[in-house]
């Protein structure tokens, strides 16, 4: 466990609200393979520490290095980072954005010049949603452009079902919140995977509101 910091690579520390004490931890736990929390418990101090590793999002509540702690020791790692920045939370505010502003706000569109009226909203609690997603994100398993792809491809795929019955199939979506509770985007990344495509229907203007 070796770390040659420089004078930039402390600056970016405390500018990130982080301090040399974490970074320890952050590497025994990454690099020693420890509990670190478990390490922590003989001192109360050392107990708020990792607690703090937990609220900054560095380990998550299994005491295991998050994605965002690995980007921390990354950074770290970097011998010319001159031109480089630590600045993860933005990183991870805008991947979550792209994921909140491609889920349907609510159940009521309009596809292909026809409109289908729906009687809910579907996009809620956007608090739980992105820290769910930053869950699911540390979790390694999947890429935000996966979480995107998946979803994207529930929504056509509704949608063009909507056109091929004349029904609106979006009002069946699941809220924001249940949608990643049951990790419903997951046959979805595995149909993407396997190269599956959705079928346009051509539709015959004039049609009647749904």
């Amino acid at each position: 466990m070796k770390l040659e910091l420089t004078s930039y690579h402390f600056e970016q520390i405390i500018k990130n609200g982080y301090s040399l004490d974490i970074i320890f931890l952050l590497l025994l736990a990454e690099e020693e393979d420890v509990d670190v929390c478990a390490y922590c418990e003989s001192s109360p101090k050392l107990e708020a520490m990792c607690q703090n590793l937990i609220r900054k999002g560095l380990l998550n509540e299994h005491n295991k290095v998050t994605l965002s702690g690995r980007a921390v020791l990354d950074f770290l790692k970097l011998e010319d980072v001159q031109t480089v920045k630590l600045v993860k939370k933005k990183k991870i505010d805008d991947e979550f954005q792209r994921w909140w502003k491609a889920y349907p706000g609510t159940d009521t569109f309009t596809y292909k010049n026809k409109r289908f009226s729906g009687t809910r909203t579907i996009r809620v609690k956007v608090d739980e949603c992105k820290a769910k997603i930053n869950k699911i994100l540390d979790e390694g398993d999947y890429t935000i452009d996966d979480l995107v792809a998946a979803l994207e491809f529930e929504v056509l795929q509704k949608k063009e079902n909507s056109i091929k019955t004349n029904t609106n199939k979006l009002t069946y979506m699941q809220n924001s919140l249940t949608y990643l509770n049951q990790r419903t985007f997951e046959p979805f990344i595995e149909l993407i995977k396997e190269g599956e495509t959705i079928k346009e229907e051509q539709v015959i203007s004039g049609g009647t509101d749904i």
